[in-house]
């Protein structure tokens, strides 16, 4: 059984990355292809182009192991069978489970490789990618508003702990690619939704631990009884200011990330951090449940692609199995992404949002065998 393993893992494995490094390679010619018309703007050069297309690389191995891991078995399950090799396997005592338990010990690995980019990798470079491209084109990073960035923070005693004491809206007309802010004005109220500070800074520069140095600044202070129209404004200037805030660079990167391209640890941190603002995480939400569940949708693709084996077709059969499985790799691709559309529009739970799909063709998988099985 060992050496069955090996050498069905061996077929296996290198049809599946040889799909991989395809598909790979045409999303690489239509990004650089969409990256042309944006050379010469600013710094942005051919070598900056290639490396922005490169760094992109990873998101596209997350989004495209379970289709390659569906079509790579099926063209290895289906050269096994043109070769009469899984008809001897069969008759040598291996059973339908079996095989479906050695294309799940290899499909442990994808999961794995899938698990990897999508948490580790993928994010670091899109983030790098995006540094990159802004750097070279001399761009700052601005939220579709004409306003800038908008985020909203919370008061506390004793800076990051104790009770809340108000709450803090936070505007900036700019976030540079090296994490400075540009043009900060920070609304502060109490708990009653009260004005009770205006701060303008020209800048502010993360300082790590919560804190940012704001610089050139200048703070309204409003006090007395604004019911009475008895209103105390205090107005003072200072060279630099320090603020403690649950905001930091991470949470700013996250307004403008793809959250797809997020890990489930930062997706967890600023899901915790809407929900703590009383603000709607539902598309967060159901990105992280999506990240935790899409690496094993590898395993249900090679469950889809087992059935394959136990089809013969006269002529043409193994491009014919390969085609239907790149219809059933994209049909799941756009349906997970329906699924997660249809999840925000109708307020589903965002776990249900995540597997449905998922689940959906694993029934798939398991009534296509049982077909099989029986005819």
């Amino acid at each position: 059984m060992k050496v069955l393993f090996r050498y069905v893992a061996r077929e296996v494995v290198g049809a599946v990355f040889f799909v991989l490094v395809a598909f790979l390679a045409l999303e690489a010619f239509f990004d650089l292809m969409q990256e042309m018309p944006q050379v010469g703007r600013g710094g942005y050069q051919l070598q900056h182009a290639f490396l922005y297309v490169l760094m992109g690389l990873p998101g596209y191995v997350y989004d495209l192991m379970p289709i390659a891991a569906l079509i790579g078995t099926i063209y290895a399950l289906a050269q096994l069978a043109a070769r009469s090799e899984f008809t001897i396997m069969r008759a040598s005592g291996l059973s339908t489970g079996m095989a479906g338990w050695l294309l799940a010990r290899v499909g442990i690995v994808f999961v794995a490789i899938t698990f990897l980019f999508g948490e580790f990798i993928a994010p670091a470079t899109s983030e790098m990618a995006e540094k990159l491209k802004l750097q070279a084109q001399g761009s700052s990073i601005s939220q579709e508003f004409r306003t800038g960035l908008w985020t909203k923070d919370l008061i506390r005693e004793h800076g990051l702990t104790g009770n809340m004491v108000g709450s803090r809206f936070i505007n900036v007309r700019q976030v540079r690619p090296d994490g400075q802010l540009q043009g900060v004005r920070l609304y502060e109220f109490d708990r009653e939704f009260r004005l009770t500070s205006l701060v303008t800074a020209a800048h502010a520069d993360y300082k790590g631990r919560n804190v940012w140095r704001l610089a050139d600044v200048a703070e309204t202070t409003f006090g007395g009884d604004t019911a009475d129209v008895k209103t105390i404004i205090n107005q003072q200037r200072s060279s630099n200011k320090d603020l403690v805030s649950e905001i930091t660079p991470d949470i700013l990167s996250v307004l403008f990330a793809d959250p797809d391209r997020m890990s489930a640890l930062d997706l967890a941190a600023y899901t915790r951090h809407l929900a703590e603002n009383n603000q709607n995480a539902s598309r967060y939400q159901i990105a992280f449940w999506k990240k935790l569940v899409y690496p094993f949708a590898a395993l249900v693709m090679m469950a889809l692609a087992l059935p394959f084996a136990y089809l013969h077709f006269r002529a043409g059969g193994v491009s014919l199995k390969i085609f239907i499985g790149i219809m059933i790799g994209v049909s799941f691709h756009l349906i997970n992404n329906l699924f997660s559309h249809l999840g925000l529009l109708n307020t589903w739970p965002a776990l249900a949002t995540a597997i449905l799909p998922s689940a959906t063709f694993l029934l798939l998988a398991v009534g296509s065998l049982w077909w099989v099985q029986k005819h």
